[in-house]
């Protein structure tokens, strides 16, 4: 029946197509039946009420078992009955096996058509394990693209991790490997034997993997797709470019910890974060990646389970519990994703099937020397929409509100990070990125499209232009398509004018007024996250200048101007109560300090700045519009004092002071946009912040012209502090 080059090829688990051996098949109009079963003893088939039906045969010089049915001319469900060798060689247990080889293909037509051609919206609802019941049988569908292999097998605990025992149907038009198992379900481990191109075997975890065991160990895990959430119109307003933006960027592992120093799992984040956030006013929430990776000290910046939310925490029920609960208390999730490069490890996509798969075969297109991290192959079909489903993925399957794009400027352009020689122009000899930036605007345009109510933000760090403008309709031009942009030009000014003893101030006063220069070329977030805390750069408050005092105040001040500044918000934990140490991923936040005035001061205001910014449109609803701002006065640095309004659309107006010297200026005269009693909504340097109590009570404008108003007030400035006035009839 078997060729002795076949059975040799079947045993060496090298054979190119085992399907067209193994199973039943007809043969000159009989029924033929042939198994490859190491370890096996005795092999017998039986029919579906469990009836011996033959004795299989071992073939010589392997363990592949076969016969020729008797009486039997059609083929039929059929299953394995077979006596297996203990340790010692001798009878062992008896089992019954459906053989996963009497399955036909299991991808349709269709999504054949669609993952060859790469336009597969979600490719993650086909390829990966999928527990489903072909004919009646329980078990788990595999599937994964690796065009150049030369054999993958399924190899698990289900199969003593032996590669022969479950090699795969390769489906040609579209390079992908499938096979159904029997028996597999819910839980079991797996990963993919991988002969490549070179000749080389590889051990490779599941890359659409829904699930993964928990570092050191790095197998999939089987895990049934969750179902999918719902459009909401609800979120997608409170997602808006006019709505109030507030967000806290939270690094899981370390926000709070046990009493033992252990992880919270989700649920617990659940009960206790999102609760918290939405007690300080916060409306979203920001996690650092939470995809599945390896290394703890990456922070999850170098994901080896783009599909999997990290098991440290939980199970993806867990995670999808912990995103529920956060939409049923009104917050919205917003996930670092990490599109730009991914880790070399020896179980993920670098080398998948032998060749460079996922990322460039040339390094100086392919290898980000600050990270010794390899780049994704934009240009190809089938990685644009690995990366592209992966977004859906997270958007349709949790519930997530929005993806943080990290990285945005190394994916922009080729020689980023590069010197001369090190990089390869693009095909018009430029230095843009071409292929990325057309990834970009697919991703945008396809989230846009298909899940509108969620959002998207680059971190990108340079001047390319319109990265939170749409694209054209054919995607060829235009912008890149992003919700929001974080400012990083306004976060290095900020951080490093307030980071000047004051009485310098007066000598850089551009630095912190030049942001309103540009402040709507983009839809901007201000962002001070994790990576201003970090690497030796200290605190904010370390950062700092003066006593301890003069310290918590100007952070104080620098938070006044940063929520009165057009612009989202964003604020890295801890930060709303003033570590004096970086932070430290290794360990828990030092909540202890909340039970200090000048902590405790400070994490009251950023409550109240959100407070006050959900509730006074003027501070956001025309955040990414000049009509939303007005300078009053910019130009006093021998001072250093900025007056400047906001403005919401029904023509509601807030006027924000800042003194930057801890000089307390009295009968301080500021234009004012409009007649009637000025009111204090925030002042920085209140004593319920653990400021002065230097203040003001209500005060009547005047009709004497003043920095181009027609009305104005005489006020006393705080010392290093902000005010925000808002008018009241």
């Amino acid at each position: 029946m078997l060729s002795s080059d076949d059975i040799a090829r079947l045993m060496q688990a090298r054979h190119a197509d085992p399907f067209a051996c193994l199973g039943m098949h007809e043969i000159d109009g009989q029924i033929v039946v042939c198994a490859l079963l190491p370890t096996a003893r005795t092999v017998e088939v039986v029919d579906a009420r469990g009836r011996r039906v033959a004795a299989l045969q071992r073939l010589p010089h392997g363990d592949v078992f076969a016969a020729t049915l008797p009486r039997r001319r059609q083929r039929f469900p059929y299953r394995l009955r077979v006596q297996w060798q203990d340790g010692n060689g001798d009878p062992g247990l008896t089992s019954e096996i459906e053989d996963a080889y009497r399955f036909g293909p299991q991808l349709t037509d269709l999504d054949v058509w669609l993952l060859a051609e790469g336009t597969h919206h979600r490719p993650y609802e086909w390829l990966g394990a999928h527990p489903v019941v072909v004919d009646g049988i329980a078990g788990t569908r595999f599937a994964v693209w690796a065009p150049n292999a030369r054999r993958v097998s399924v190899v698990g605990g289900f199969n003593n991790w032996d590669g022969r025992r479950h090699m795969m149907r390769l489906r040609r038009e579209c390079g992908v490997w499938e096979i159904f198992l029997p028996h597999v379900g819910d839980g079991d481990l797996y990963k993919y034997e991988v002969l490549g191109c070179d000749g080389i075997i590889r051990i490779k975890a599941d890359p659409f993997a829904f699930r993964a065991e928990l570092r050191p160990q790095t197998a999939s895990v089987v895990q049934r797709l969750l179902p999918g959430v719902a459009i909401d119109d609800e979120r997608r307003r409170a997602n808006a470019l006019d709505a109030p933006i507030s967000i806290y960027e939270v690094h899981l592992g370390s926000w709070q910890r046990k009493a033992d120093g252990n992880w919270l799992s989700y649920r617990e984040l659940a009960e206790r974060l999102i609760p918290y956030v939405v007690e300080h006013g916060f409306t979203h929430i920001e996690l650092m990646p939470i995809q599945e990776h390896p290394f703890d000290g990456s922070w999850g910046y170098q994901p080896t389970g783009p599909y999997a939310p990290t098991s440290r925490f939980g199970t993806p029920e867990d995670f999808r519990a912990f995103t529920a609960a956060a939409r049923d208390a009104g917050i919205g999730v917003i996930l670092d994703w990490v599109p730009a490069h991914f880790p070399a490890d020896p179980h993920g996509l670098a080398r998948f099937d032998g060749s460079h798969l996922y990322e460039h075969t040339d390094p100086r297109e392919g290898f980000h020397q600050d990270w010794n991290t390899l780049i994704y192959n934009y240009g190809r079909a089938e990685v644009r929409n690995y990366l592209t489903s992966n977004a859906l993925y997270w958007i349709e399957r949790f519930g997530i509100d929005g993806l943080r794009v990290d990285a945005v400027a190394s994916m922009l352009y080729r020689d980023y990070s590069r010197k001369e020689g090190e990089w390869v122009p693009n095909r018009f000899g430029g230095r843009e990125n071409l292929e990325a930036i057309d990834f970009l605007r697919r991703l945008n345009h396809l989230i846009a499209t298909q899940r509108p109510e969620a959002i998207t933000l680059a971190e990108e760090s340079t001047a390319f232009p319109q990265v939170s403008r749409p694209p054209s309709p054919d995607l060829q031009s235009g912008g890149l398509g992003f919700h929001f942009k974080w400012n990083m030009g306004w976060m290095n000014d900020v951080l490093s004018y307030m980071a000047k003893a004051p009485v310098h101030r007066r000598y850089h006063h551009d630095q912190i007024r030049f942001s309103l220069v540009y402040a709507f070329t983009e839809n901007f977030v201000l962002p001070l996250s994790h990576d201003e805390v970090v690497h030796g750069k200290g605190s904010l408050l370390a950062k700092m200048p003066g006593d301890d005092w003069q310290r918590f105040a100007n952070l104080r001040l620098l938070y006044g101007f940063m929520w009165g500044h057009p612009g989202k918000k964003l604020l890295f934990m801890g930060c709303e109560f003033a570590p004096w140490q970086e932070w430290n991923a290794d360990e828990s936040l030092p909540w202890h300090l909340t039970e200090h005035a000048p902590h405790a001061g400070m994490q009251r205001l950023v409550r109240d700045l959100n407070l006050v910014l959900r509730s006074h449109p003027a501070l956001y609803e025309q955040d990414t519009a000049p009509e939303g701002f007005g300078w009053i006065s910019h130009d006093d640095a021998d001072h250093s004092v900025l007056v400047f309004e906001r403005r919401a659309r029904d023509g509601q107006r807030i006027v924000v002071a800042c003194n930057f010297t801890p000089v307390v200026r009295e009968h301080w005269r500021i234009g004012v946009p409009a007649a009637g009693t000025w009111h204090e909504l925030i002042n920085t340097d209140s004593v319920v912040y653990w400021g002065s109590g230097v203040g003001n009570p209500p005060r009547v404008s005047e009709p004497v012209p003043w920095q181009g108003q027609a009305q104005s007030l005489t006020l006393t400035l705080p010392p290093l502090a902000a005010l925000m006035l808002v008018r009241r009839d």
